[in-house]
């Protein structure tokens, strides 16, 4: 963790249902606990990190305070334009008269890899230590709640891309700028978070692949999500298998059975990820978590 949280951004990624935002505001929670200045980030106006920390006002475009040195911020792309184009237009009327233009809208949105780049844009803002936006203070970490392993990975490549488009200008310049960051492995960190099954095992391993082909970068650690306790040896299962049929009997074979799929699958993971650290989180039982339930899985990620 002292390694991980002397980044200045953390990227969280993985297949979509295996619970990113869970392991993004846990460690959230991990850094402000050791005096960081933290920020946890979702993307596309979500806000499921501020209702699990119990949050009582809307984060959407807004850095709220959710507890001591922790931060919460939901990034929308259409006002990370209109933010955007404050900052690059002389007057701020035209700016907004721009930025609502329908036209204007209809075409950034059509454009390949802009809301992508507008977002990853502003999560790289508020990992400055000069930040643009005035009256802001730095952060000594954010953490970004990326969108699912495909999508997340285009929010990585979108500033490379358009530098590498423009060439000129300022949209080249910040790509480059972002883009240098975003390569810098002692300033980001990519995580992804697999759960202990078939199909987000195959793609956190695809993940990997690409980012070192395509990005040349590596992750970082992976998390492995709802890890059910492994409480049953090959010969309790025989026992259980034979003993009479009740509602105990199935439940304890079940969850025998469970862990043993699941232990297969994350010696599946260990294998195609050597040298990568991996975590294991406790499956939580429970229909929504909560911030005890936060704070006791941000307690599991540290040594």
């Amino acid at each position: 963790m002292d390694d991980l949280f002397a980044h200045s951004l953390l990227v969280v990624t993985g297949k979509g249902g295996v619970g990113k935002s869970t392991v993004a505001a846990a460690l959230g929670l991990a850094a402000s606990r050791r005096g960081l200045r933290t920020i946890v980030v979702e993307v596309s106006a979500r806000e499921d990190i501020s209702r699990a920390l119990a949050a009582n006002t809307t984060g959407v475009y807004t850095e709220l305070a959710v507890s001591n040195g922790l931060h919460h911020i939901s990034i929308d792309p259409q006002r990370a334009m209109e933010e955007y184009l404050r900052e690059r237009l002389p007057m701020g009327v035209l700016a907004a008269l721009l930025s609502r233009s329908r036209l204007f809208t209809a075409l950034t949105a059509a454009t390949p890899g802009m809301r992508e780049l507008l977002t990853i844009g502003k999560v790289w803002e508020l990992a400055q230590s000069e930040r643009r936006t005035p009256g802001a203070k730095p952060y000594d970490l954010v953490v970004l709640d990326a969108p699912a392993t495909g999508q997340g990975l285009a929010m990585l490549q979108a500033p490379r891309t358009f530098a590498s488009v423009a060439r000129v200008g300022p949209v080249a310049n910040q790509g480059r700028a972002v883009a240098s960051f975003l390569a810098d492995p002692l300033r980001t960190a990519v995580l992804a978070v697999s759960t202990a099954e078939e199909m987000p095992v195959s793609e956190t391993l695809q993940l990997r692949s690409q980012l070192r082909e395509e990005l040349g970068r590596d992750l970082v650690l992976v998390v492995v999500n709802a890890v059910v306790p492994h409480r049953f040896t090959d010969g309790h299962r025989r026992a259980l298998r034979a003993a009479p049929p009740s509602p105990a009997q199935h439940a304890a074979l079940f969850l025998a059975n469970w862990a043993r799929y699941q232990r297969a699958q994350i010696a599946r993971l260990q294998r195609g990820l050597q040298g990568v650290a991996l975590v294991k989180l406790p499956f939580m039982f429970q229909s929504a978590l909560d911030p005890a339930a936060l704070e006791l899985l941000s307690r599991e990620l540290e040594p």
